[in-house]
């Protein structure tokens, strides 16, 4: 069973109107040249196996050291948020048994995460902004990797051996915990892409979905619209990629509200994801705090920060993403633009490496934005995906794109010559400036020469010309494509279609 259920909608349980609460926790393998504790390399894939050694296998008398830029992305991270850094903050044990987990412990962070607090701000696709409170976000060790063989689907269930691979054992990993305070799956998605798009652009992470180095689980309930209580909640693992999470979300929304309807009660419990049925299912019992029995670290001494020291950090957090993606819409309020529109397209700047920046440069130029980013998101985009060659390594340097811009607003060059140059320029660099002054590629503008152009179309295709004066409308697209044939591109669109018009009604 599944539905869609969009930011705000209610839940009907036999005439009660309910509403989702969903928190969320991810984890995110950090972006180091070795392992959380030990000197192993953090690299993904390799033969299984092969990236261990004594301490990120636990064996006896082998002791962790930390890794220090590890410590640094988390606290970056935290900052970016807003969150704050305790001057104090330590190591602790949790204690559980997973097979892939050579320890039978893990090292994390209990009472004392080395950031709390902070608030996730984004965009919703139709551009609503909506606040997540973050609870903390915390440091520790990933686990190996189970692999359950003979299965059909690679589960547990029907398989006939397992093996472990420990290469991920020890893997600096961040988990970010958010409040309860997410409404929707569409919130949960935007929410997570918004964490995405921050640790890339801090640099802590690559936070592939595919490879593992972003993994979510998804606290879900459903509570009676104005209840301050929360409802029973089950926590869903499994979901490898932002597609999955809505929807096994969604899923496990329209599950409970039956349940409810069929008079029945939620269960704490943790379910797995099943993505080819789209549904959940039970795993265990979910675990509380006090079942993991932590404890300070012995091994690892505590952590204090100097005032100094973050406030260094903080500095040096540059441009964040969700900065870049409300001045964009700021820059465009009194546009008359959708608003729809225009997130979309800041989330296409920001999503991909280096074209935010290449923005900035081309308005700090000062090209209109609007015009600016149908250019980069349009036929600069087109010309790297064919080319494999980025848009802000290309020929085509900021100074020409902002110059292009001032051409066409200007009204000194049309849309046609504008994509003509484009293409020259990604071949092969230079001005467009001097390129339209060099050919004679400026726009016709004069009423005289237009009208010109006009009677010489009108004479080539008289039949053409009766078809209009019959109500045929659309054959007036032919018309101009005529005029701006015979002009070589260089007529002013609006006015020939204008001239022509005035030709037809006899003006």
């Amino acid at each position: 069973m599944s539905v869609t259920i969009e930011s705000g909608t209610l839940l009907e349980v036999n005439g009660t109107a309910f509403e989702a609460v969903i928190g969320m926790e991810c984890h995110v393998e950090l972006k180091t040249a070795t392992k959380m504790f030990c000197g192993c390399r953090n690299v993904f894939g390799g033969e299984p196996n092969t990236n261990i050694c004594p301490v990120c296998l636990g064996m006896p008398g082998a002791l962790p050291v930390p890794n220090g830029l590890a410590i640094e992305h988390v606290l970056r991270a935290g900052l970016a948020f807003g969150a704050a850094v305790p001057p104090f903050s330590k190591f602790d044990r949790k204690n559980y048994f997973y097979p892939d987990m050579p320890k039978n412990y893990q090292i994390s962070q209990y009472d004392l995460p080395f950031t709390s607090g902070g608030t996730v701000t984004f965009r919703l696709p139709d551009g609503a902004l909506r606040s997540v409170r973050l609870s903390r976000i915390h440091l520790e060790e990933d686990t190996g990797k189970s692999m359950h063989l003979g299965s059909s689907d690679g589960r547990l269930s029907g398989s006939t051996h397992s093996l472990v691979d420990f290469n991920r054992a020890g893997v600096p990993l961040m988990e970010c915990v958010s409040e309860p305070d997410l409404r929707s799956a569409v919130e949960a998605v935007a929410y997570l892409e918004a964490l995405k798009r921050t640790f890339v652009a801090l640099g802590v992470s690559d936070v592939k979905m595919e490879e593992g180095s972003l993994r979510c689980d998804a606290n879900v309930s459903i509570r009676p619209v104005g209840s301050s209580e929360y409802g029973t909640k089950t926590e869903i693992k499994n979901m490898n990629s932002f597609r999955s999470v809505g929807r096994a979300i969604e899923s496990e929304l329209a599950r409970q509200v039956s349940v409810l309807r069929e008079g029945g009660r939620i269960v704490q419990e943790t379910r797995g994801w099943d993505e080819s049925q789209g549904t959940t299912h039970v795993q265990r019992s979910k675990e509380q705090a006090h079942d993991y029995r932590y404890f300070p670290d012995p091994d690892l001494v505590p952590f204090e920060f100097g005032a100094a020291y973050v406030d260094g950090l903080r500095a040096g957090l540059g441009v964040l993403p969700q900065t870049r993606i409300e001045r964009t819409i700021a820059e465009n309020s009194a546009s008359g633009e959708d608003v729809k529109v225009v997130v979309q397209q800041a989330h296409q700047l920001v999503d991909t490496p280096g074209v935010a920046d290449y923005y900035d440069e081309v308005v700090a130029l000062g090209a209109a934005p609007q015009a600016a980013r149908n250019f980069i998101l349009g036929d600069l985009t087109r010309l790297a995906n064919e080319s494999g060659t980025p848009v802000a390594e290309s020929r085509v340097s900021p100074a020409a794109l902002a110059e292009l811009v001032s051409l066409v607003e200007s009204k000194a060059i049309n849309s046609k010559i504008a994509k003509d140059l484009i293409a020259r320029l990604w071949a092969d660099g230079g001005s467009p400036r001097e390129l339209v002054e060099r050919e004679g590629l400026s726009q016709v503008s004069d009423v005289g020469a237009i009208d010109a152009l006009v009677a010489e179309v009108l004479s080539a295709n008289a039949s053409v010309a009766d078809d209009f004066r019959a109500g045929k409308a659309k054959v007036m697209g032919f018309l101009v494509g005529q005029v701006m044939k015979a002009s070589r591109g260089k007529a002013n669109p609006a006015l020939a279609e204008e001239r022509l018009r005035a030709h037809l009604a006899g003006e």
